[in-house]
C-alpha cells in the first residue's frame, strides 16, 4: 500500500515557526548580497507603475502594446538621462566654486566666533578655518557613482521596466490561476490599483514640490538652487525624514550667502511647501482609508535602507507593500498584516482606532 499525503508525518508548529524564521534571516542577508540586482528590480518596477497608465492610455487610442511601450519608455529614458545631466551639471559648478564657498563658510564662522566671544563663551581650538568643504567635497565625489557605471545602471533599469510593461496585462490572469479564491484576487486587484496610485501621486506630489523648492531658491539667488530642487524631488519620497534631508544643503548655502535671515526664509519656504503640497497628499489616501500606521513606516525606511542604501530608503513604502501583499496571500501569514495594523488596506474596511482617532483629532502628517 503506497502511503498517501494524509500519512505524511506534520512537523510541529513550532518547528515549522523556527524554520520560517530561519529562512527570513537567510533571505534578508541574500537580498543585501545581491543589493545591485535587488535595486535594478526595485527601480524598474518602480518605474513601471509609474509608466503603465501611459502605455494603457496610448493602447485604449489604438497604438500597438510594442509601439505603446516603446514610446514611453524612450520619453522617461531622455528624461531620466536629462535630470542626471543637471545633477552632474549643477554639482561640477558646485565643486569648482568651493573655493568661494569657503571664504564665505570662514566669514560665517568668524562672526559665530566673536559673538560667542563678546557673551565670554570659549571655542577652545576652533577657528573659522577649521572646516574644510574642500575635503568634504573630495569625500561625496569618491563616494558617487561614476558616469560609465551610471550610464550602464540605466541601461538595465531601461530594459528591465520595457520587458515588465509588455508583461503587467497578463498579470491578472496569471494570478487568477494561481488562486481560485475571488476574494484573494480582488484584494490583489485592490492593493495594486493603490501601490501605483500611491506611486503616481506621490511622484506628482515631489515634482510640484522640487520644481517650487528650486524655483523659489533661484529666484533668491541660493547656490545650485538646480542641484537642491532635484535632491528635493528624489528625497521626498522617503516619508518624514526626507524632506527635512533635502532641505539642509540650501538652508546651509542660503545662511552663506544671506546670513541668518536666508536661512529663515528658506526654512519658512519648506514650511510653507509642505504645507501645501504634502498635507493634501496624506489627507488623500487617508480619506481612502489607505493609511499606514507610522511605526510602520520608520521602520520600513531603516530596514530598506540597511538592506538597499539610498534607493532602498526611496522606495522603502512601495517596497513594503509589496511584501505585505506577498504576505496576505498566505494564509499561514496573513495575521502580521493585522498585528501591523495594516489589514484594512486589503479588505477594504477601516479600522475603528482609525476612525476614532480622525473624529478626536485632525489628521496629522
Amino acid at each position: 500500500m503506497k502511503p498517501t499525503m494524509a500519512d505524511a508525518p506534520v512537523l510541529p508548529r513550532s518547528l515549522l515557526t523556527i524554520f520560517l524564521l530561519t529562512a527570513v534571516v537567510f533571505l534578508i542577508l541574500g537580498i543585501r548580497q545581491i543589493s545591485y540586482l535587488v535595486t535594478i528590480m526595485v527601480v524598474s518596477v518602480i518605474l513601471a507603475m509609474i509608466a503603465y497608465p501611459a502605455t494603457k492610455a496610448l493602447r485604449s487610442r489604438g497604438i500597438p502594446e510594442v509601439a505603446a511601450v516603446g514610446a514611453v519608455t524612450v520619453f522617461a529614458t531622455l528624461l531620466i538621462l536629462f535630470i542626471c545631466y543637471l545633477v552632474f551639471f549643477s554639482f561640477e559648478n558646485l565643486i569648482s566654486a568651493l573655493p568661494l564657498y569657503q571664504q564665505e563658510l570662514t566669514a560665517r564662522l568668524s562672526e559665530i566666533l566673536a559673538l560667542l566671544e563678546r557673551y565670554g563663551i570659549s571655542t577652545g581650538s576652533f577657528t573659522p578655518s577649521s572646516i574644510d568643504l574642500q575635503a568634504f567635497a573630495g569625500f561625496l565625489s569618491s563616494s558617487a557613482i561614476s558616469l560609465a557605471d551610471l550610464l550602464l545602471y540605466l541601461f538595465f533599469i531601461a530594459v528591465t521596466t520595457i520587458f515588465m510593461l509588455l508583461e503587467a496585462p497578463r498579470m491578472p490572469e496569471r494570478i487568477r490561476r494561481v488562486t481560485d479564491q475571488p476574494k484573494t484576487v480582488e484584494a490583489f486587484s485592490r492593493m495594486s490599483r493603490f501601490l501605483i496610485d500611491f506611486v503616481i501621486v506621490r511622484t506628482e506630489a515631489n515634482l510640484v514640490h522640487g520644481l517650487l523648492f528650486g524655483a523659489v531658491l533661484w529666484v533668491m539667488g541660493v547656490h545650485a538652487a538646480l542641484l537642491w530642487g532635484v535632491l528635493t524631488f528624489l528625497l521626498s519620497y522617503i516619508p518624514y525624514i526626507g524632506l527635512i534631508v533635502a532641505a539642509i544643503p540650501a538652508i546651509f548655502f542660503a545662511w552663506l550667502q544671506f546670513g541668518v535671515w536666508g536661512a529663515i526664509v528658506v526654512i519658512t519656504v519648506v514650511a510653507v511647501l509642505n504645507a501645501l503640497v504634502e498635507n493634501p497628499i496624506f489627507a488623500h489616501f487617508a480619506a481612502r482609508r489607505f493609511d499606514i500606521p507610522a511605526l510602520v513606516v520608520i521602520l520600513s525606511v531603516i530596514f530598506w535602507g540597511w538592506a538597499l542604501g539610498v534607493a532602498g530608503m526611496i522606495f522603502a513604502v512601495p517596497l513594503t507593500l509589496i511584501v505585505l501583499m506577498v504576505v496576505q496571500f498566505s494564509d499561514d501569514l496573513a495575521w502580521i498584516n493585522t498585528i501591523l495594523g495594516v489589514d484594512h488596506l486589503f479588505t477594504g474596511k477601516g479600522e475603528d482606532s482609525t476612525v476614532i482617532r480622525r473624529t478626536e483629532a485632525p489628521p496629522a502628517r
